[in-house]
């Protein structure tokens, strides 16, 4: 412990976790302590945040708007490379934390801070993501993790200390889960989801609608692509955020994008989360259905086998690396054909894909075609086959050999 600190920023939300580490910080260490909150278009009153950090001891509270940044320096770079963890996880809090973490540390340079602090518990993914950009943004800034140094090793323990300094908090007993929302989604953890037999209460869902309560009638819409990120929602133009939020509200409406899911934590133990990421989900599908059109089958191959490794750089925190910054080189430069609009149906939980189509389209309907052509001479294709099977004659050969 590194009783020479004497100015913290503390990345802030108002929740159970960061309202007691703001009082003590002060306490332990003797400190000033910036709240500093990051707006990623979470949906709540954050003045709210900025008087209870202040109430609670913070020498002052810094709310930083971030959500535009937020969706079109992350999340769309993320969306275009594809980017999903184990087939499932579109990644919603892993791509919030290195922006969170390079807004903290510009308020720590700026403040004259020596040091930066976390929420983030010492069993979760959120202290690498945190701790890996504060060391490749500021690596002169001391770093504290008060769940790796003090002695509540619980939220309930928590909900006590907070009792005891009357320290308003969120959460309660009765509902010991935790929650993390941004304009990607809300993930929900902890309390009575860690049992993975035990199905999610239906009033613990936020931005959706049970796909059995959803509309009888589904809903069609156009989103328009350019260099692989979506510009247009029906014809209009939208700036990154606002397209995202349009697409949440349609998303929740129809009960699409919950995810309820079992993952491997970088730390190196599993965890059940579920995420709620509605206008992800449609903004994913339809990038996919544009794809088929315009990229090219080895390229797509080439960036669908390096997409676990990419996706694992997010998840794992390494936004800040040199091996992130070329690999989203490389998926940024395979995206510049990926124009176009794709038409897409919502109803009851499900996506469909109605229509795609692209200046930029390798699909040839003159030669894809059943019917008669004069481009494509069907007869060459024996001699394509032969080619192709030629290893597997020689080996049964061989096999029949050694047989007989």
């Amino acid at each position: 412990m590194n009783k020479d600190i004497k100015k913290v920023v503390l990345a802030y939300s108002g929740g159970l976790d960061t309202s007691i580490i703001l009082k003590w910080l002060i306490e332990t260490y003797d400190c000033e302590v910036v709240a500093y909150v990051a707006d990623l278009g979470q949906g709540e009153e954050l003045e709210e945040a900025r008087k209870k950090g202040l109430a609670t001891g913070a020498s002052e509270v810094i709310v930083d708007d971030l959500t535009e940044e937020f969706v079109r320096e992350y999340v769309f770079p993320a969306f275009r490379a594809g980017a999903i963890y184990e087939t499932q996880y579109l990644l919603g809090t892993s791509l919030a934390r290195p922006v969170i973490a390079k807004g903290q540390v510009a308020a720590a340079l700026k403040t004259g801070a020596d040091a930066v602090s976390h929420g983030a518990t010492g069993k979760g993914n959120d202290q690498v993501r945190f701790e890996l950009s504060y060391q490749a943004l500021a690596p002169e800034l001391a770093i504290i993790a008060p769940w790796r140094e003090w002695d509540m090793n619980s939220r309930e323990a928590l909900m006590d200390y907070a009792k005891k300094n009357g320290i308003p908090v969120p959460v309660t007993k009765a509902k010991p889960y935790s929650s993390d929302r941004n304009i990607l989604h809300i993930s929900f953890e902890g309390g009575i989801l860690e049992d993975p037999w035990a199905a999610p209460p239906e009033d613990m869902f936020v931005l959706s609608v049970s796909p059995q309560n959803a509309p009888d009638k589904p809903e069609e819409l156009t989103l328009e692509f350019d260099k692989g990120d979506a510009v247009a929602l029906d014809g209009e133009k939208l700036s990154p955020a606002k397209l995202l939020a349009r697409l949440n509200q349609l998303g929740g409406k129809h009960g699409i994008g919950r995810v309820d899911m079992v993952e491997n934590r970088y730390v190196g133990m599993k965890s059940r989360g579920v995420y709620e990421t509605p206008g992800g989900t449609i903004l994913r599908a339809g990038h996919l259905a544009l794809e088929t059109l315009c990229l090219d089958r080895e390229v797509l191959r080439i960036r669908d086998g390096l997409l676990p490794r990419y996706s694992d750089l997010i998840y794992n925190g390494y936004w800040f690396s040199p091996e992130m910054e070329l690999l989203q080189s490389m998926m940024d430069k395979a995206q510049e054909p990926v124009c176009g609009e794709v038409a897409l149906q919502l109803y009851k939980g499900n996506i469909t894909v109605l229509g795609r189509r692209s200046p930029n389209s390798l699909y040839r309907p003159d030669i894809a075609t059943f019917e008669a052509d004069t481009v494509y001479d069907q007869a060459d294709a024996t001699g394509f086959i032969r080619l192709n099977a030629l290893r597997l004659r020689i080996r049964h050969a061989l096999d029949k050999a050694k047989k007989g």
